[in-house]
């Protein structure tokens, strides 16, 4: 208590310079921080994007993951629901669920040949009511959802992107702000589709009438490899965020999906979705659904992360680790140098005190002690000072009503900078920031401890 009180006091001594070096803390601790509190809020708002859209596990065929994307028909899942069940109701499990649904992923080619025109595409066949529920899922208070332009629709109904809209000259039926199509192509009398097209379509059609102007075909290959087309109703056109997305997305309801692949044989899917409560029981809850898997009897199947579905999440989280990483040693080195110097300018400045103290019997431990001692104050004042003005900081940023787009994403979200739930980042800092202080001060001590009494009694 002793070294301490001796060690404030020296500080206090000299106020200007140690209100420079807290400054220089202060600043660098803001910026480890902030940057620390915002990459992470960014981390947690794509993880929560991605385990709304698919999910925290897809049960899959063995093998789909690598060449099933194209043939949905020989990588189905036949008794999809049984495996849906047994997965819902299993008492392990069941703390940890928040929905089981089963999804049907597909491609083919959308047609609105009114216009004469068409589009591949990438369809997914849901259930509209547990997506919904799926999209409720925000664990870290990051995110808000709006429910599937589906819900309430005919069974007959779809959803595309803005690029499928604007391809298939559906922009001004679909009323797509900034939407701009090409001069269109229909012919008076032609018709809405070939002849064969249009036969195909009327075996599949639900038989409920479809609006004309945003009526669509859609043709794809059926698990017997012959094509298959029906006719769909495009309730509104949604922009994906990502272009190369956005021009091939479409999503319709799950039973109109199987019966245009699979017709009137045994219904099947590419993936049951798995969402829980919390991504922290990712670990527990795949070694069980790997048990229950192991114990089904039929075609193989296995279990896909939602980080391995998403590899752009993974490169997203090594990206900002690496811009902080770079930031953490980018202060650490300015606030080593700033410590060491004034640790030297004060063992120049009391080089006499020393001298006096090293005579009056104190070791050269002591000196050094007392030395570290006050790099350990200033750090510590500094991490205390630091995340308090952090906290400060982020609350104005917080409440400051500031949106912003993130890359991929086309809403607008407020600008978050989670400093006080973030306790690994806040304690991690501290400790970075006063090991950093006390080894800037270690040299100046070492150097301190050495001088020869009668040397440093000379600058009396």
């Amino acid at each position: 208590m002793r070294t301490i009180s001796i060690a404030l006091r020296n500080l206090l001594r000299n106020r200007r310079r140690s209100l420079a070096t807290l400054l220089a803390m202060i600043i660098g601790m803001n910026a480890i921080l902030l940057f620390g509190g915002f990459s992470g809020n960014v981390i947690f708002a794509m993880q929560t994007a991605y385990v709304q859209r698919s999910g925290h596990f897809q049960i899959q065929a063995k093998d789909y993951f690598l060449y099933g994307s194209g043939d949905p028909a020989a990588y189905g899942i036949a008794d999809y629901q049984r495996i849906v069940d047994v997965v819902s109701n299993d008492p392990v499990l069941k703390p940890m669920l928040a929905v089981v649904t089963p999804k049907l992923s597909l491609g083919g080619i959308a047609g609105n040949f009114a216009a004469g025109v068409s589009k591949t595409v990438i369809a997914g066949g849901v259930v509209v009511d547990e997506q919904n529920t799926m999209l409720l899922w925000d664990d870290y208070g990051v995110s808000y959802s709006n429910p599937l332009a589906l819900t309430g629709s005919r069974p007959d109904s779809a959803v595309i992107g803005t690029g499928v809209a604007r391809t298939l000259q559906l922009c001004g039926p679909l009323k797509v702000p900034n939407c701009r199509e090409f001069a269109p192509k229909a012919v008076a009398g032609a018709k809405s589709a070939p002849d064969d097209i249009q036969a195909l379509s009327a075996l599949e059609s639900s038989g409920a009438p479809a609006a004309s102007e945003t009526r669509i075909e859609m043709l794809a290959a059926s698990d017997h490899g012959v094509p298959n087309v029906t006719a769909l109703n495009v309730v509104k056109a949604e922009n994906q965020g990502l272009k190369e997305f956005d021009d091939i997305f479409m999503v319709m309801h799950l039973a109109q999906a199987q019966r245009l692949i699979f017709g009137d044989t045994a219904p099947k899917v590419t993936a049951i979705q798995v969402q829980l409560k919390h991504t922290a029981q990712m670990p527990a809850a795949r070694a069980r659904i790997e048990q229950l898997l192991s114990s089904l009897k039929g075609a193989p199947l296995e279990i896909q992360d939602y980080e391995t579905l998403s590899p752009i999440y993974g490169q997203t989280v090594q990206f900002f680790d690496s811009v902080f990483g770079f930031i953490s040693v980018l202060i650490g080195v300015i606030v080593l140098f700033t410590v060491g110097n004034t640790m030297s300018m004060a063992v120049v400045e009391r080089t006499s005190e020393i001298g006096t103290l090293r005579a009056i019997g104190l070791r050269r431990g002591g000196i050094r002690r007392l030395f570290v001692c006050e790099g350990v104050l200033l750090g510590s004042i500094g991490a205390v000072l630091g995340v308090l003005v952090a906290l400060l900081i982020a609350y104005l940023i917080n409440h400051s009503g500031i949106t912003w787009t993130p890359p991929g994403y086309v809403y607008e979200y407020p600008l978050m900078v989670r400093v006080w739930g973030s306790p690994h980042l806040v304690i991690g800092s501290s400790i970075g920031l006063m090991v950093v202080a006390v080894i800037s001060a270690w040299w100046p001590a070492n150097r301190a401890a050495r001088l020869a009494i009668v040397d440093a009694l000379r600058h009396v």
